[in-house]
């Protein structure tokens, strides 16, 4: 008899699944047959993956069916690779934790983060971390990306895990939802949910000094339960992020300020790159669109390209 059961921890070859009706967690292995089905993805399952199981006599679950995704998160598994990993599925809300120091976000990073959200249909907000540490000119420098990302419609807010800022608000908005703590290595995810939750305990660790850049402490995508409704899975920090399976063409679809400015454009394929009477490169000269985004966009069209001609 099949049990139906949620995906709650992947370990690459391991598993913990949480079974629907009584909430049981079974440690879980996959049936031969799914590693042949053809795909470019290193990971068969995901944490959030809904599936069936059956239960062999030593309490081991083995997973015979893998539910259709709502959507999913994914990046590519290392540079120059055709394969793909897929960090999380079926998620409500995907929280991408910005910190101006200590490690330094770039605005390349979180805006293909965004384009991804766009892609795969998840909502996404802008979680500026670190606050309390920050001088009043650092803080100014928050309010005018803010403004930026405020202006195309994404939602954001500045918190502290030490201070407690805004930690109220942020459980109003991921309760009762499926949330995903992104953000880089060292960027406070673990942080973050032991102060929205402190029973759970995770383990964190301190920025690299040498390279300010953060430790792995996850290794592995995990969910949690909040005690207040809801759950959140708690990704490896990622350094690089990347699309994968995306045509050039429909690029702009996921920057949704220049798809809205491209329906003004003289030819209705612009790719805005050099074409005449191009609405979205006179945004951008004219400062309506934001040049850092645009130079993303740009990147990605690139990289669409060199993917393509595999």
């Amino acid at each position: 008899m099949s049990n139906k059961g949620l995906i709650i921890k992947s370990t690459g070859s391991w598993y913990q699944v949480q079974e629907q009706e009584s909430l049981t967690v079974y440690e879980a292995r996959i049936r031969g047959k799914f590693k042949l089905i053809k795909t470019r993805l290193t990971n068969p399952l995901a944490v959030g993956d809904r599936v069936e199981f059956q239960l062999e006599q030593d309490d081991i679950a083995w997973i015979t069916k893998i539910e259709p995704r709502r959507n999913y998160l994914i990046r590519k598994s290392v540079n120059l690779s055709k394969e793909a990993h897929i960090i999380a599925s079926n998620i409500d809300l995907a929280c991408f934790i910005f910190t101006l120091k200590h490690p330094e976000t770039s605005l390349g990073f979180l805006d293909r983060f965004l384009a991804c959200c766009e892609a795969y249909g998840i909502t996404p907000v802008i979680l500026f971390s670190k606050m309390d540490v920050l001088s009043t000119e650092e803080i100014d420098i928050i309010e005018e990306i803010k403004a930026i990302y405020a202006e195309i419609g994404y939602e954001s807010l500045e918190i502290s895990s030490y201070s407690g800022l805004n930690l109220e608000t942020l459980k109003l908005l991921i309760k009762d939802k499926t949330s995903v703590f992104f953000g880089h290595s060292g960027s406070g995810k673990s942080t973050l949910v032991n102060a929205l939750q402190p029973s759970l305990d995770l383990k964190t660790a301190e920025i690299s000094q040498t390279h300010l850049k953060g430790k792995h402490t996850t290794t592995f995508a995990q969910m949690h339960f909040w005690e207040f409704g809801g759950s959140v899975i708690d990704t490896p920090g990622v350094r690089e992020f990347a699309m994968i399976d995306v045509e050039k063409e429909e690029l702009q679809h996921y920057f949704p300020e220049i798809f809205k400015k491209g329906r003004e454009c003289k030819f209705h394929n612009c790719m805005h790159i050099n074409e005449p009477k191009c609405a979205v490169l006179g945004a951008i000269d004219e400062g309506e669109i934001e040049e850092s985004r645009y130079v993303t966009y740009l990147k990605l069209m690139e990289e669409a390209e060199e993917e393509n001609a595999w």
